[in-house]
C-alpha cells in the first residue's frame, strides 16, 4: 500500500504441504491431505504470481475455498477443524 506507486509489490505464498526435508515422513498426515506439491511447481506458481502482480499465491487452489468457508461461518470451520484433528489424532 505504502510503496505500490513506486513499483514495489508484495506477494504472500500460502501453500499447504510442499515436499521437502521439513515434510519428510508426513506424507500420510493432515498436512498433506490435499496432496504434497513438488517444490518446482510451487516456485512456478510464485513466479507467475509475481509476474502478474498478484498478492495471494495459492499453489493448492482449494485453499481459497477453505478461506472463504472459514470467513463465512467460523463456528462451522472450527467444528470441521476439530473433526479433522480427531481423524488424524492430533498429528
Amino acid at each position: 500500500i505504502t510503496y505500490g506507486d513506486q513499483g514495489i509489490g508484495v506477494s504472500v505464498l500460502c501453500p499447504q504441504a510442499v515436499r521437502s526435508e521439513m515434510t519428510k515422513g508426513l506424507e500420510d498426515s493432515v498436512a498433506s491431505l490435499d496432496g504434497m506439491l513438488e517444490p518446482d511447481l510451487v516456485a512456478d506458481c510464485c513466479v507467475k504470481a509475481i509476474e502478474n502482480n498478484e498478492f495471494l499465491v495459492l499453489p493448492h487452489p482449494q485453499v481459497k475455498d477453505y478461506m472463504q468457508a472459514k470467513t463465512t461461518n467460523y463456528g462451522r470451520w472450527i467444528t470441521g477443524m476439530q473433526k479433522l484433528r480427531q481423524r488424524f489424532g492430533g498429528r
